[in-house]
């Protein structure tokens, strides 16, 4: 039987360095990380997106997951982005969220979420779509993590971003 793997999720709103720093963290921390599939995905995209394409995504990032998972010789991954990212464009893009997400969002939760704060400037991107928009998805943010009961913290700071997240990190393991 092998051990169990723990899961610290970085994510929040668009433009936050959500997967800087998650690259920053795992090498850090020498540990495995998981790429948000939804980045590739949507890059490839030519039509509006769907409920099968967030259906899709759910899917991908799941794989994703689970192979780095299934390979990882240490005590915790990081994750960029968890199944609540999904859930939050579904019901913001399509004003609903597939069953099977939501039933993957209770069963495969996160041991830790670092939730990056709106305090960088935003970069634009064209898969971002809301620069005016993240107070809102601060706020859904909490809400849906509040609502897992989930173990989390912010994390702030421009300079000392990734000081303030590893020391979060520090934190939690030590618990």
């Amino acid at each position: 039987m092998s051990k169990a793997v723990k899961k610290i999720a970085i994510v929040g709103p668009e433009s936050t360095g959500k997967s800087t720093l998650s690259q920053q963290l795992a090498k850090h921390y020498q540990v495995p990380w998981v790429a948000e599939y939804a980045r590739y995905y949507c890059a490839a995209l030519t039509t509006p997106c769907t409920l099968q394409d967030e259906i899709n995504m759910f899917h991908g990032q799941l794989a994703l997951e689970e192979a780095v998972l299934a390979t990882a010789e240490t005590d915790f991954i990081i994750c960029d982005t968890t199944f609540v990212t999904v859930k939050i464009w579904s019901d913001e893009m399509l004003g609903q969220t597939p069953q099977i997400v939501l039933d993957g969002i209770r069963k495969r939760p996160y041991d830790f979420y670092l939730l990056l704060d709106i305090d960088l400037p935003w970069q634009d991107d064209p898969l971002r779509d809301f620069p005016h928009m993240r107070e809102h998805f601060m706020q859904i943010w909490h809400q849906e993590l509040k609502a897992l009961n989930a173990n989390y913290v912010v994390i702030g700071g421009t300079e000392t971003r990734l000081q303030n997240a590893i020391s979060a990190i520090d934190k939690f393991l030590k618990l």
